[in-house]
């Protein structure tokens, strides 16, 4: 039964490890070491550069599936990504070839069905495999990308999410098969035994990591995309108001006059006369306010010149 304490950051961590030891994978994931002594949540994490909220947020939702933070937007997606790689390398470096190793010893190979028990699990561990690192190549990278305001169009969270299923089904069936139809004797037995209480741990791992992408990971992500979202239409019309600014300045005194001319309802011919150059440095001039600006219409140009003070609406005629 699930420890229904919600816990924070003066908590001692020593405490939280005493009533929920299987959280003990969590720490090395979090980038967090043994050794703390008495400290609480807040002073541990402090020490090891960890987010305390982010951590507080996974640790009391694995343990007792809280999923109300406070202030969502605190939680620290660096703190998340660091979390879910390292559980990646935990998983793939350390438990599938654990669980492998395991079988091969518990298993006489000479018998067929124990060889179908080890090509079933090498098809689990390639899926899971896959799995995460399509993830690494493509998911965290993505994110990593928000983080620094690269907002990727041909890509979003969702499309990870809708394809985010369920990797463990081989893990089951592999586990089912073991304790329905495989006979040992006593040694092999006790091997088996041992074996089949592992894959049920690493079952309960796995279904809890997936929450986490799914409960956490995701939802903070789909944030992130909104804000980042925004924050690059803002970058955009500031880039476009720099933009203006920087084309006022660049214009040549002449070519402002040109515009005050057009923006008056003058002809070329008109202007060529009022400002004694010829027409066709007149269209000259033209083509390079047009260039300059990104401006090609007369009401484009009117506001422009309203705008950057080259005339005075009231002399406008709308």
């Amino acid at each position: 039964m699930k420890n229904q304490k919600m816990y924070e950051p003066g908590d001692k961590l020593i405490s939280i490890i005493k009533d929920n030891y299987n959280i003990l994978q969590s720490l090395g994931s979090f980038g967090i070491n043994l050794g703390f002594g008495d400290k609480t949540v807040r002073e541990v994490c402090e020490d090891q550069g960890v987010d305390t909220y982010t951590f507080l947020a996974v640790v009391n939702f694995t343990i007792n599936g809280y999923r109300d933070y406070e202030d969502a937007d605190r939680l620290s997606i660096p703190t998340l990504m660091h979390y879910l790689k390292a559980s990646h390398d935990y998983y793939l470096d350390f438990q599938l070839p654990f669980i492998r190793k395991e079988l091969e010893e518990a298993l006489d190979l000479k018998d067929n069905l124990a060889r179908l028990i080890m090509r079933l699990y090498d098809e689990y561990a390639h899926s899971i495999r896959a799995h995460m690192k399509y993830e690494e190549k493509t998911v965290f990278p993505y994110v990593e990308n928000l983080i620094n305001n690269k907002v990727e169009d041909a890509y979003d969270i969702e499309t990870y999410s809708k394809h985010h299923g369920q990797t463990d089904v081989k893990l089951r069936e592999l586990k089912n098969i073991i304790i329905k139809y495989l006979p040992s004797d006593g040694l092999h037995n006790n091997q088996l035994s041992a074996t089949l209480y592992d894959i049920y741990n690493n079952e309960e791992w796995l279904s809890q990591h997936a929450k986490v992408e799914d409960e956490i990971f995701i939802p903070a992500i789909r944030r992130l995309e909104t804000k980042s979202k925004q924050n690059d239409v803002t970058l955009k019309i500031s880039n476009m108001i720099s933009q203006t600014s920087d084309n006022s300045d660049s214009l040549s005194e002449r070519e402002k006059d040109v515009i005050i001319s057009l923006v008056q309802g003058m002809t070329n011919k008109e202007i060529a006369d009022h400002l004694c150059i010829s027409i066709n440095t007149v269209i000259t001039h033209r083509r390079n306010i047009a260039k300059k600006l990104q401006i090609h219409s007369p009401a484009g140009l009117t506001i422009y010149a309203i705008v950057n003070n080259l005339i005075d609406i009231s002399a406008v005629k709308l």
